[in-house]
Parts: C-alpha cells; structure tokens; sequence
C-alpha cells in the first residue's frame, strides 16, 4: 500500500485542496480520491487557526468513512472533541476559530458537523502502525519505548510531544526534541511543531511545515520518501516556526 502523509492542515481547506491536486488526486466526487488506490493519512490537527476548520473535517471523515483515508487525532483535535462534549475547556489558541464556524450555522446544521466530528474522534486510533509495522504516523510522534502502549502517558506524549511542564513566553509548552533519541526500527512520521522544511532526524520526519504561520502544507510520499508543498495563503509569522540549531 502507498500512502500519502498530510501534516497539520489547521482549517487551510483551500491549500488541502491544491496540495491533493498536485499529487495527482481527484475531486470528482466531493473529495479527494487517487486514481491508482494511494491512501491519504493525516496526522491530527485538522481544524483551529484556519479559515475553514469544518470544510476539512467534513472531507477527513467523508474519506475515513469511505476507507479512502487513514487518520490520527492531534491535540487540538482532542480539545475540539472535549468542547463538544461538553467539557470546560478554554476556547483559546485556535479554538475560538472553529467555535465561530460552528456558531454561524443553524442549530440542525450545527448538531450533524459536531456529531460527524465527535464521530471521526472516537474511532480514531492514537497512532497508526502501517506497512506491516514499518510506518507509524503519530501526532506530535512517539517514544520507542512507548510503541504498542495506548495507556495515558502514551496519549499525551502523542498528542502533545516530550513536554516538560514549563511554557515559553507565548504561553506554549517547552517541548524537548524526542526524536533525537529515537533508535527504533519503524519510520515515525509526525507533525505538531512546525519547521520551515520537512525534518528528518534519524529514523523520524516531522512534515508540519506551519500552513497556518503562513508556511506551506506537506505531504510525504511512502514508501517513496519524497516531500510535496504548497505554499500558504496566510501572513507569514516567523516565530511560530521552531529552529533547532
């Protein structure tokens, strides 16, 4: 099976689209499909920030539905499903952004994204292990020692990476950089903290090159292991993107 791996789209429907066309997907149908069977996977973070949060989640799921898509929930995928279910959660960093979407429909209309999403969620694994256990596409990634457990410290280094509990000035977590101590065998592709260009760091990328900031959208092709970008329509915020010189 060849698949093609989408970073953190954050509501960037727009260059969702552009990218799948340029990889040769159809729109046909309403969403995009592959005329020689590729699968698309995404890495979690489909809404928030961007300007059309519930046009991804309602394409993500159409395609999930019709086994046309892989997909892994991200922790701002996480915090939209407690939303939704009623927990008290601030809707702050991104989320107001989708709450706005959602309020500007009608109570009926409103209720079917909100169901379809909580849908998607909960039948969403935390991680994906693919290609025979060759592939695992995991949110913010995930520690060797921590592959085949789903239990909660599992979930919130996938979800949100190696925290340490101490935040930046912006008010984000100091996340530590994993990946340079992965020796797995398993390729681990990842996203959750953008960076300029697709990073590859021992056997791990990490391909959220920050649409959101203004970036580009990236996929990566597996098992061929090349990178496809569009560019983003959004400003450009310079600080947002993580430099690990």
């Amino acid at each position: 099976m060849c698949f093609d791996i989408i970073g953190d789209i954050h509501g960037c429907y727009r260059e969702f689209e552009q990218l799948t066309k340029k990889k040769g997907y159809s729109w046909e149908h309403g969403v995009p499909i592959h005329p020689e069977g590729r699968r698309l996977v995404f890495l979690g973070d489909l809404t928030d920030r961007g300007p059309a949060s519930l046009s991804v989640v309602k394409s993500v799921y159409r395609l999930v539905e019709l086994s046309k898509a892989y997909y892994t929930p991200g922790n701002h995928c996480d915090k939209l499903y407690r939303f939704l279910i009623g927990r008290n959660v601030q809707v702050t960093h991104g989320l107001e952004t989708t709450v706005a979407e959602l309020e500007q429909l009608d109570p009926e209309t409103r209720g079917s994204i909100s169901q379809i999403f909580k849908s998607l969620y909960e039948n969403a694994p935390l991680y994906l292990t693919l290609d025979e256990g060759n592939l695992i596409t995991a949110h913010a990634g995930i520690r060797q020692d921590y592959i085949g457990q789903k239990n909660k410290k599992v979930k919130t280094f996938v979800l949100y990476g190696d925290i340490t509990g101490e935040k930046n000035p912006d008010g984000s977590p100091v996340r530590l950089d994993w990946a340079q101590k992965y020796d797995g065998k398993p390729l681990i592709v990842y996203g959750h903290t953008p960076v300029r260009t697709p990073r590859k760091v021992k056997n791990t990328i990490n391909i959220d090159t920050g649409c959101v900031f203004g970036g580009s959208l990236t996929a990566l092709r597996y098992p061929e292991m090349s990178t496809v970008s569009v560019p983003s329509s959004l400003p450009f915020v310079p600080e947002k993107f993580k430099s690990f010189d």
